[in-house]
Order: C-alpha cells, then structure tokens, then sequence
C-alpha cells in the first residue's frame, strides 16, 4: 500500500516559501526601473559646456568697453589665447586678464546650433562676479559679472533654454574666492572684520592665509564656519538655492573634493529641497567610489584616464575592462549613468590635440558616447577646434567651421544620434563582455532587443576573437548589426551565447541584435520584455 510522503516542517516551510515567492514574481509588473530612469532628465543626457566670454562675441561690444579696464585686454574675436606672463602685483597670470567679450545675451542667440546638435543640457562656466576671465575667483557668487549680463538677463537665458526642453547647470566655485573680493580684503586686514572667520588668516600661511593649492589668488572659504555654509547653501536665499530658484536645473561643483563628504552632502540635499530632480556633479579627480554616496554625480576622471589609458597604449582593452568593470561596480550604475563622461574641458587640452590621429579619437569619442554615464561636448570639439593646454584650449568658438560637411560635425552628429535611437546607452545596465584581446562590454535593458554590444579594438591590428555574451535572452542564430553604420548586413551572427567578431584596427564596433524575417514568427515572442516564472529570479 502506498503512504503518503510526509514532509518536515523545514521542508513545508519552503515550499510554501517557494510558491510564495513563484505567485509574486508571476504577479508581479514589468521592471520599472528603466522607465525611472527615462524619466529622469540627468541619466544619460548629452551636456555641451560653455565658456561664456569665448562663445559668440557680443552685439554690443562698444557699450561694454569700459567693463574691461586695464590691466584686463579685450581681444578681437579672430585672436587665439596664448599664454602670458605672471604679474606679481596683481598675483595671477595676464592671460586671465584676456577677455574676448562674450555674453549671456549673445550665447541665447546660438543656443539653435547647441539645440540642434542634440544636446540636452547646456553647462556654463562660472558666470558670478569675478575679477579675471575664467571667474573662478569670486568676488560675489549670488552677482552676474557685468561682463556676461544681469540677473534679468540669466533669467531670460534660462526660459529659453527650458523652452527648447533642455537643462541649464551652473558653476559652482564653492571652495574659494578671489583674493580682491571686498569680503576677503576686509577680512584680511581687519582683525574685527565679520568676514575675518570666512577665511583661515594667519602668519603660518605664505601670503597670510591659507590659498587652494597655493594660488594666492583663491583664498580658501571656511567652511567650518557656519555662516559661510548658510550663504553657501543652507539658508533659502543662500547661492545655490536662490540660483535654483531664478531658472538653474544644477550645479557642478568645482574642486568637489576640497569640500569633504559632509559638506557636499549638505549641499546636495539643500539644492533638493529647492529643486527636487535638480543634479548635483562634482569636479572629483579621485577614484569616484564613496564620493557618489555625498551628491548625485562625478565628472568622471576615472573612466577617462582608462580608456585614454587603452588609446594610448598604456595597458591593454582586458585590463582596461577589468579596471571599468570595477570602477562601475564600486559606484553603482544610477549615479554612474548621471556622472559627465570628460575627455576634453576647458582643464584639459581639447581632444584635437590629445588624440591628432583621427581613427584613435574616433574610437575614443565612440566610448565616450556608449558607456554609461553623460557625454560631456567641449564646445567647438564638434567642430574640430584644436587647441593645447590652458589658456589655448579656450579660445574663441570657431563659427567659420560651422559647415554641414563637416566631417567633425557630420560624426558628433553621428554619435549623438547613435545615444538618441539606443534606450540601452541612455538608461541601460553594464556588463563586460569576457574577451582577451579587446575592450568589450554590453548595455542593456528589460527589452532584450535593445541590447548594444561594444566590441573596440584600440590596437594598430587587425582582432579576431569569438567571446561569450552572458545575455540569456539573446537567442541563437540572432544576427548583429552596425549600430553606428546601419546597412542592414549582419557583422556577425550570435549563436549559443557566443560570437565571432573582425575588429579592424583602431576601430569601436557598435552591435544591435535584428530579428529574422521567418514569416511572422519571432523567436523572442516570449522574452522580448521578459516576465518572471513562478519560483525563478531573472536577473537584470
């Protein structure tokens, strides 16, 4: 006679755990994570920064002449910045005494050429009240400098900016000032000043007080100081609220790690209060890990230096892989896909010059615009500006290279449009792609046909490999094509998880999987969006 099976307590537990878990997960609705992100305009979005003074000379230029008295010099828009020599009295160097009269008013009469570039938002270069060109020397964080406009006139730029659906992020210089600030100059030579505790003065610091990497022009703020932080960020009038407040959508903040965890986290939360969906990105030049814990991105210097690292020949695509997979594991993929994606700044020697071998700098800029995180457009890089290290990467925009055969323009367009049709670059997952010999990833999504895989090749030789794509979903006999150069021609066909790829040299392939025409009948039908089965996890 047959008995029933009896079951332990521990074993009915499960199962009933199990069925549980199997009647949720079958219950439960499509992943919503994508769409969060989607509808969040700081992941994945196209920045196109700005320097105000070099970006479209203004109409009224006469009008403003007298804004420039010497020992400041301003240049005729057809000039190139050039180095120049330090002057002692006033402690900087002249070449940030030369202005080449751009404003608020003139950029507003361009922003068409960054709208149609495709970019979403656009980042403007300290434009508060400052003594030299680059104004990171502020005399008054909550003042427009002359130079650029009026307050009415921010306002005005920042409606038109939101009328063509874009953002607008400013600069934050929250570390220091100028040394010719009236607050610094009352401060330091006033024992008795209110404003003598906004800095940190004494004889054990070379000039008399303590200076950001010893540019006794920019007298560090105290912030330990709670007044400082209450005009800073913590008061609602304070800098960052206020500007929030007038039309900014953010801040990226300058020399973020000067100001320590605590205080960006402060910050970060103040500029939330007022904005909430505002971004917070951080000029970080560390390792970018827990500094993603105290605001909402990084400029992310890390992921630049490994794959010039790879361009340049100074480790290989696999060890390149390994170091990207463990920076983007190490900061997690939400505030990785808010962080601005640098290779070139108004830091930096614009990419022209990094990278003189067309090829390479293609294969650069084609990383640049797939991995995760938010192209950062240097302005006039879509148009090949050139242009060595500070003051030459700042010259003025070269509209005369404004042509449509362009063929800087004709690839920035080319890439832009490539982050545009792709939900997986904007929004989606990493995962490395295991390969030897080339630097390959995949970004994907809850929608399997919207996978891209990256297979780049930064050598001067031809690759072949066959890799593994960990993807469960991509199904056998799926072909992949050009993503970047779409003809319809498959490049390479995935069968069993695996593929076998010619990568030219130099070269950054861009793979979508494409169904088969079989008739009608579609192998994906059932995972295109894939749902959990009872009792089984699918991992995204």
């Amino acid at each position: 006679m047959n008995r029933p099976t009896r079951l332990s307590l521990s074993e009915l537990l499960l199962g009933l755990l199990a069925f549980a878990l199997g009647a949720a997960a079958q219950a439960a609705p499509p992943n919503r994570a994508y769409e969060r992100r989607e509808a969040d305009w700081r992941n994945g979005a196209i920045v196109y920064q700005v320097l105000v003074d070099r970006f479209v000379p203004s109409a009224k230029l006469d009008a403003k002449r007298q804004l420039y008295p010497a020992p400041k010099v301003l240049r005729a828009w057809s000039e190139p910045a050039m180095p120049g020599v330090y002057l002692p009295e006033a402690k900087l160097n002249s070449q940030e005494l030369d202005f080449w009269g751009g404003d608020l008013q003139s950029l507003a009469t361009r922003l068409d050429h960054i709208q149609q570039l495709g970019a979403q938002v656009l980042y403007l270069n300290p434009i508060h009240l400052a003594y030299t060109n680059h104004k990171y020397d502020a005399f008054d964080f909550k003042a427009i400098s002359p130079e650029y406009g009026t307050p009415a006139e921010f306002r005005q730029l920042a409606a038109d900016v939101h009328r063509r659906g874009m953002k607008l992020v400013l600069d934050g210089v929250f570390n220091h000032m100028g040394r010719n600030s009236p607050k610094f100059q009352d401060a330091f030579h006033d024992p008795k000043s209110p404003w003598r505790d906004w800095f940190v003065i004494g004889p054990q610091y070379k000039g008399g007080a303590r200076v950001w990497t010893g540019f006794q022009n920019l007298p560090e703020l105290n912030l330990e100081n709670p007044a400082v932080r209450a005009h800073l960020y913590g008061s609602p009038d304070s800098v960052v609220r206020s500007l929030l407040r007038d039309g900014a959508d953010g801040w990226r903040l300058d020399t973020a790690y000067e100001l320590g965890h605590r205080y960006l986290r402060e910050l970060t939360d103040a500029a939330h209060r007022q904005k909430p969906g505002s971004l917070v990105v951080g000029e970080i030049v560390n390792y970018p890990g827990p500094w993603l814990q105290s605001m909402d991105a990084v400029m992310n210097f890390g992921l630049r230096q490994i794959v010039l690292g790879m361009a340049q020949g100074e480790f290989s695509a696999a060890r390149g892989a390994r170091m990207t997979d463990r920076l983007i594991r190490d900061a997690g993929i939400e505030p990785m896909l808010k962080s601005w994606m640098v290779i070139d700044n108004h830091d930096i020697a614009r990419i022209a010059n990094q990278l003189p071998d067309q090829a390479m700098r293609r294969w650069v800029q084609t990383l640049q615009f797939t991995l995760p995180g938010a192209p950062n457009i240097y302005y006039g890089a879509e148009l090949g500006m050139t242009g060595g290290a500070d003051p030459e990467n700042r010259g003025p925009m070269r509209w005369d290279l404004l042509k449509d055969d362009n063929p800087e323009l004709v690839w920035m367009r080319q890439l832009v449009a490539l982050r545009k049709s792709n939900r997986a670059l904007r929004v989606g997952d990493f995962r490395l792609i295991d390969s030897d010999q080339l630097f390959a990833f995949e970004r994907h999504t809850d929608r399997v046909l919207e996978t891209i895989l990256v297979l780049a090749n930064p050598t001067d030789r031809e690759v072949t490999e066959r890799v593994m794509v960990a993807n469960a979903h991509l199904m056998d006999d799926t072909p992949m094509v050009d993503a970047l150069n779409p003809t319809g021609k498959a490049v390479a066909v995935l069968g069993s998880g695996f593929l076998t790829v010619v990568v030219p040299p130099k070269t950054a392939l861009v793979l979508k999987p494409q169904e088969r025409n079989l008739g009608g009948y579609s192998r994906y039908k059932r995972v295109s969006r894939p749902t959990p089965s009872p009792g089984v996890v699918i991992s995204r």
